[in-house]
């Protein structure tokens, strides 16, 4: 008989441990300063396997399914329904997730991710998930894309590790050096923002622009301000304002919790007017490259090993920039189309 595919179970949180410290492994040995396995990472998988099984959770959106043969686990899949940021329209609902720590135990019958996956879009629907995202690492066994080839590139995110070896000089020829902002600069970068987000809803209706999200990335800018975990860095030159940068801490939502994430930083907030043109980048990238480097330089005070940049996979001359600074993509983000 096939394995059967049921909801995960609380006799079940030993094997699927196990199999999760496996995968954990196999990531860690694609890059080791990105997905370094916690030492505690077996407590930690039991505290989030417990609590993703746990009613609340599946209020929430957030299931573990998993493929059983007897007492034998041969595949797990892991889904929660997205939040949507408050700066989108989010007219569909939350998105659903198969998230990254998804996994085909070695072994497993063929066509077992292909069922997994069946399975995991079934319950999202019925959970309410207009819209299905799918998450993968380069390299490792879980690849969705691969095995349900309705799905499509949406968002890359790209990582650097070794940022103590990045250069000194942070100021492109002829300009200024980024600095940290202030109050007075959320004005201009709420206006940055707001092309940004235009040249996002370009690529891709996902991601539509909430009518008051001028007003609401604002609030959230001038409240980043006062935050002590985060720098805020904005570019000038002759020319006017030209970008801004947010570097701040690593969260659980690309790392698995078997990771530590403590010497990880992320960049989600960072636009440019030299990728202004999705296609086509400026001025060979001098600014937004400078930027980038300032905000890496951030992170190295804070002993920070990694940077993790979001960016959306239709991006092209953001990209560039990324891939000129030493970026390759580490984490995939793929939309059912």
């Amino acid at each position: 008989m096939p394995p059967e595919i049921r909801p995960a179970q609380e006799k079940d949180l030993p094997q699927m441990r196990r199999r999760l410290l496996e995968d954990a492994e196999q990531r860690r040995a694609l890059v080791p300063a990105l997905w370094p396995v916690a030492q505690d990472a077996d407590a930690r998988l039991d505290t989030a396997l417990r609590a993703a099984l746990s009613p609340e959770s599946a209020r929430f959106g957030e299931r573990w399914s998993v493929a059983a043969s007897g007492d034998d686990l041969l595949g797990m899949v892991h889904t929660v329904l997205v939040p949507v940021p408050p700066i989108y329209a989010g007219e569909f609902g939350p998105p659903g997730l198969l998230l990254p720590d998804c996994l085909v135990a070695p072994g497993a019958p063929p066509g077992m991710a292909a069922r997994l996956i069946e399975a995991a879009e079934t319950q999202l629907r019925e959970d309410g998930a207009q819209i299905i995202l799918a998450a993968s690492v380069p390299g490792a066994r879980w690849q969705p894309a691969e095995t349900a080839t309705n799905y499509a590139p949406l968002t890359l995110y790209l990582a650097k590790c070794g940022l103590a070896a990045t250069t000194s000089r942070v100021a492109p020829p002829g300009g200024a050096a980024p600095a940290g902002a202030s109050d007075d600069d959320v004005p201009d970068i709420v206006a940055a923002s707001a092309r940004h987000r235009a040249t996002l809803q370009h690529l891709n209706g996902f991601w539509k622009t909430h009518p008051e999200a001028d007003a609401r990335f604002a609030g959230w800018m001038r409240r980043s301000l006062t935050l002590g975990d985060r720098d805020m860095l904005i570019a000038r030159d002759g020319s006017g304002f030209r970008g801004y940068v947010i570097a701040q801490p690593a969260t659980r939502m690309h790392f698995p919790p078997a990771h530590d994430i403590g010497r990880i930083g992320v960049i989600d907030d960072y636009h440019h007017a030299d990728f202004d043109d999705p296609d086509t980048l400026s001025d060979g990238g001098a600014g937004a490259a400078a930027l980038l480097r300032a905000a890496e330089q951030a992170f190295d005070r804070r002993e920070m090993r990694c940077a993790f940049v979001v960016c959306p996979a239709a991006w092209t001359s953001k990209i560039e920039v990324l891939k000129q600074a030493g970026y390759a993509p580490a984490q995939i983000w793929w939309i059912r189309t």
